[in-house]
Order: structure tokens, then C-alpha cells, then sequence
């Protein structure tokens, strides 16, 4: 489950990942290195497997004792791991520092808050518990660790222990007991393990109930602190959207981004506990992931863990209604899906038979990959049809000489909302990022009898996906029709000025820089009526609220003169 952890965590960590030694003729597996060691002394540490541990004990004084007097003759820490059972299930034997604890594939997490086995391993100078045992301790969560001193007799010296803790308010992860002489020390295993699940599942009950996904959220970045706790912000809010708890956040600014992880080891320490103490189903990361990273954090956290772009992909597919949008939205995902599919371990490199001459055939990678490739082709197919259809209603509707505003801005903006108190209507409104991704298209009637086509388009975000982008193009480019771009902004966000600054980026990006643009600030009801007059005079911004028909009055007056700007001077001037 380590394998990827490996290359950044010490070399005791390391240990995760490393296969069993098998030995000739046995049955039995021992983990770490054997170098050096003669056959007795390997055929003595195989028959530490044929002891049996009464479920109550962490460990028999006779083990204890084997242990400690064959680690001192070897000169290297010798470890076992130990079920609730009793049995021990695996046999280490490590260096004079650290023992490498193996892959334990028998006893994997699943909805488990422990993992069901403790480890008992030697110190040769009865040194207290490491860091590195305790960081195993955590990212494996183990139900105990324990340490037995090695006197210079060979006889057990001191027992230091340790365990992990259910969520508390002081945030505390671990608890180190006081070293104790191991002829005084005495607990009671199987009561206390399930003791601790226990707890550690009422405490979660009590934070988390009546969840379905529950998320940590993760942000590591090299930006300034400002621009990344505004984007954590948002990520809160796309969450939410997406109707996931969110637990808790974690930030981390580190001099230099991890290639592999993104984030420091010990900071993967926390976020393990974090995850266990509050029991998530997931990580997700304000950043985005490479398929290698997303990999190695799902193994080394035992979590599903995806990034902003997968949780914003998410949100579409559950908000796209036409045929249109969920076509676009399934051939960003395809897009995205696609460099993942990479990398995934054994179960995607088996070869699918050949026959004679042609080889061994492709391999699941492989089939699975082209056919991906191959819906990718049909969909841009069927978004290309989509599309024609799309001009030709555009054609129609510029033949027949209506003018036509699209309303465009950032995602929860209250374009929708506006569209409705405008025109009357009654498109999905909510107070949600991207609550609808249709292209909805209304009649909007003017005082003096005259109509305009007033179209809703897609929000936009900081950091679009550019799967989605592109996928998106198309529906964005019908913008191209308009004789005006109506750019709804939230007045109310502090950070409305760099949101204007995303919208028309992406404007100009895709070519509509040349229309004109009036620009209007919702939710002025939100805000300080002085303060936001003093914001739309400096930028020429007309102010409403779409929750107020009374507040509409000006923006129907601005509108009307710049569609039919002849008509005003005309007015003007009589």
C-alpha cells in the first residue's frame, strides 16, 4: 500500500513496500534483511512464528524475552506484528536503528478505524519510541506500537508504548505513555483496542452524522497566503455544491512543492490522523494532481483523493440537463479520465490473448485506453452535429433583426436570478456555484413595445479545467451573435475586482473583446449602499438587485439606450 511513500520517508518507513524474504522449505516469510546471518540463527527467528499470543496480552513475557535476547545477539532490532488473535502474522527483522515494517496486504482498512494488529519491535539501547515509530504508528493505524529495551544481559528492559487518539479538542494525534519496567507493565489488549474503536467511532458520530461524502480539503501552495485561503474559499463552496461535508481544512506552504506528494511527509502524518480522528471518505486538493500523485496519496492515505478540476467535473455532470451539456461534460471527463488511466498497477497491464503469429495482444491498459479514445472520437462527433444545429438557430435568430444580450459573469454571480426577475421567468436559481450550465434563452420585453433575446450562459471560475473549457467552447461562442455581453458581477464578494479580472480573460480568450459590454453589480442589498454607489461610479457599473424588482428601473433604461443608441441621441437632442 506504500510503495509510492517510499521515496521521500525514511527508510524504516520504507519498509512498507518491501516483499518478504521467503526461506526454503518453509512456510513461513521474514521481513527485512537477512544478510549475514547464519542458518541457526534464521531457523530461531522462523520459530518465533510457532508462539501464540493470548488476545489479552500485547505481548508474553517468554516472547518478550526470546526477543530481546536474540536481537541482542544479532545486533539488530527484531519486530513482530500481532492480530487481535494472537497470531503473529509477520516476523521483522530490521538494522541496530529501525525495523521496516511489510506491506500488510491481509489486513487492509476498509470502513475500519484500526487496522486490527500491533507491533512489537526491540531496541537495542533501550531508547524511547522514534518519530519514525511513531509516524508508522499513525499512517498505518496500527492498534498499538510498542518498544521493548534490550538490557545488556539480553533480558527485556523498559516498555515504551503508544497509541493513537479519538478526536479531541486539543487536537492531539498520539499518546506516549511513561516508560515502565517490562516485568511491571500490564494491559489488557483485546478489551483496549476495542475499547479505543469505540470511542474513536462515537466521537465521529458525533461530528460527522448524516453524511454521505465527507471531505478533509487540502490546499498546498507557494502563492501568497491571501490568494491561497481565497481559493480554499471557494473550494468550500464548490463542495458544498457538490454536497460534500467538509470536515476540515488543512494549508501548507512549503519552500518547494513536492513532485511526488505535493505536501510534506509529516504533514501526510497529520492528515492521516486528521482523516481517521473525523472519519473522511476523501481528500480533496485544491490543486491539481498528476495521476502519479493522485495515486501515491490514495495509497499512502487508504482515501479517495481527487482535486479541484475531478470535484468541478463532478458538479457538471450532476448539473448538466440538455443534451448539449452532457455531452460536453462527458467528453471533459473522458479528457480528464484519460492520462489517469496510467499507471494503475498490475490489474491494467495483463495481456489479452493473441492467436499464432500476432502476438501477445493488447494489454487491459491498452483496450481500455483506445476505448476511451474511441468514445472521445463519437462525442466530438455528436458535439460538431450539436453545433450545427446551434448556428442554425442563431441564424434564424439574426435574421430577424432582435437584438440579443448575453448575460455573462462569474459563477454564482446571479445571472439566473436576474434572467428571472427580467424576464419573468422561472430558470433554476440557486445559491450555489454553477446551479445551472444550460444555455437558457428568454424574450425580453422593453416599455415601448420592443423585444430583445436575452440569453444565460455557463458561469465562469478561476482555474477553469481546460477539459471543460474546451469542451465548453462551443456553447460560449454563441456569445458571438450578441450585441451586447451583459457582465453580472457579485458586488457583495470580496474579491469581486479579481473575479471581473477572470470573466474577462476568458472573454477575451475566446474572441469577444470587440462587443460591447455593460457592466452591472448584483446584490447591492448585501452591501453598504454608499460604499457601493462610490465602487459603481468608478466603474461606470449600473447597480441592482435581482432579488428587487425596484432596483431594475435603471438597468432597463441603460439597456434600452445601448441597443438603440440612434433612438437616445435623438432624444436627446429634442
Amino acid at each position: 500500500m506504500y510503495a509510492a511513500f517510499a521515496a521521500t520517508l525514511t527508510t524504516k518507513q520504507m519498509g512498507f513496500f518491501e516483499q518478504p524474504v521467503a526461506m526454503e522449505d518453509s512456510i513461513t516469510q521474514i521481513s527485512g534483511n537477512l544478510t549475514g546471518l547464519k542458518a541457526s540463527q534464521i531457523k530461531a527467528i522462523e520459530r518465533i512464528y510457532q508462539r501464540r499470543m493470548p488476545p489479552e496480552k500485547v505481548i508474553t513475557p517468554e516472547l518478550a524475552r526470546y526477543l530481546t535476547e536474540l536481537s541482542r545477539e544479532l545486533k539488530k532490532q527484531l519486530g513482530v506484528i500481532i492480530n487481535r488473535k494472537g497470531a503473529i502474522v509477520s516476523v521483522i527483522v530490521g538494522s541496530e536503528r529501525e525495523i521496516v515494517i511489510p506491506v500488510l496486504s491481509d489486513y487492509p482498512l476498509g470502513r475500519k478505524l484500526l487496522r486490527g494488529v500491533r507491533c512489537v519491535h526491540t531496541h537495542l539501547k533501550n531508547e524511547p519510541l522514534t518519530q519514525d515509530d511513531l509516524t508508522d504508528l499513525a499512517i498505518l493505524r496500527l492498534d498499538f506500537m510498542a518498544a521493548i529495551g534490550v538490557k545488556e544481559d539480553g533480558l527485556p528492559a523498559n516498555i515504551y508504548t503508544a497509541h493513537i487518539l479519538p478526536y479531541n479538542p486539543a487536537g492531539k494525534t498520539c499518546e506516549v505513555a511513561e516508560a515502565m519496567p517490562f516485568h511491571a507493565f500490564d494491559i489488557e489488549m483485546d478489551g483496549f483496542a476495542s475499547s479505543l474503536e469505540e470511542e474513536m467511532g462515537r466521537a465521529i458520530t458525533r461530528d460527522v452524522r448524516g453524511t454521505s461524502e465527507r471531505a478533509i480539503l487540502v490546499s498546498v501552495s507557494t502563492k501568497h497566503k491571501e490568494t491561497q485561503m481565497e481559493s480554499l474559499e471557494e473550494l468550500k463552496e464548490l463542495a458544498r455544491t457538490d454536497n460534500v461535508a467538509v470536515l476540515d481544512t488543512v494549508c501548507q506552504r512549503p519552500e518547494k512543492l513536492n513532485p511526488k506528494y505535493l505536501m510534506g511527509t509529516g504533514k501526510i502524518k497529520e492528515l492521516v490522523i486528521n482523516a481517521l480522528q473525523k472519519n473522511a471518505s476523501m481528500i480533496i486538493f485544491d490543486q491539481e494532481l498528476t495521476p502519479t500523485q493522485i495515486r501515491e496519496l490514495g495509497d499512502v492515505t487508504e482515501l479517495k483523493v481527487i482535486d479541484r478540476t475531478q470535484l468541478i467535473l463532478d458538479i457538471f455532470a450532476r448539473r448538466a440537463h440538455s443534451r448539449d451539456g452532457k455531452v460536453q461534460v462527458e467528453l471533459a471527463q473522458l479528457k480528464y479520465l484519460l492520462p489517469k488511466l496510467t499507471g494503475k498497477g498490475t490489474s491494467l497491464s495483463r495481456l489479452m490473448g493473441g492467436i499464432g503469429g500476432r502476438g501477445p495482444g493488447e494489454t487491459k491498459l491498452e483496450t481500455d485506453r483506445r476505448r476511451v479514445q474511441d468514445r472521445i472520437s463519437h462525442l466530438e462527433k455528436e458535439l460538431q452535429n450539436l453545433s450545427r444545429g446551434r448556428f442554425e438557430r442563431r441564424r434564424r435568430r439574426a435574421g430577424s433583426g432582435v437584438p440579443i444580450i448575453s448575460i455573462v459573469g462569474y459563477t454564482n454571480a446571479g445571472k439566473s436570478t436576474l434572467l428571472n426577475a427580467l424576464t419573468r421567468s422561472e430558470t433554476l436559481a440557486e445559491d450555489k456555484l454553477f446551479a445551472t450550465l444550460d444555455t437558457a434563452t428568454r424574450r425580453l420585453r422593453f416599455p415601448r413595445e420592443r423585444d430583445t433575446v436575452i440569453t444565460d450562459t455557463v458561469g465562469f471560475i478561476k482555474d477553469l479545467p481546460e477539459e471543460l473549457f474546451k469542451a465548453f467552447k462551443a456553447t460560449l461562442e454563441e456569445m458571438e451573435d450578441a450585441d451586447l455581453l451583459m457582465h453580472v458581477v457579485d458586488l457583495s464578494s470580496p474579491s469581486f475586482e479579481a473575479r471581473m479580472e477572470t470573466v474577462e480573460k476568458v472573454l477575451d480568450e475566446i474572441g469577444l473583446n470587440t462587443i460591447p459590454r455593460l457592466l452591472v453589480f448584483n446584490k447591492m442589498d448585501l452591501c453598504d449602499p454608499i460604499e457601493a454607489a462610490n465602487i459603481a461610479r468608478r466603474f461606470d457599473a449600473v447597480l441592482v438587485s435581482a432579488v428587487n424588482q425596484a432596483t431594475l428601473g435603471a438597468l432597463m433604461k441603460e439597456l434600452e439606450k445601448r441597443l438603440w443608441p440612434g433612438e437616445a441621441l435623438e432624444k436627446t437632442a429634442n
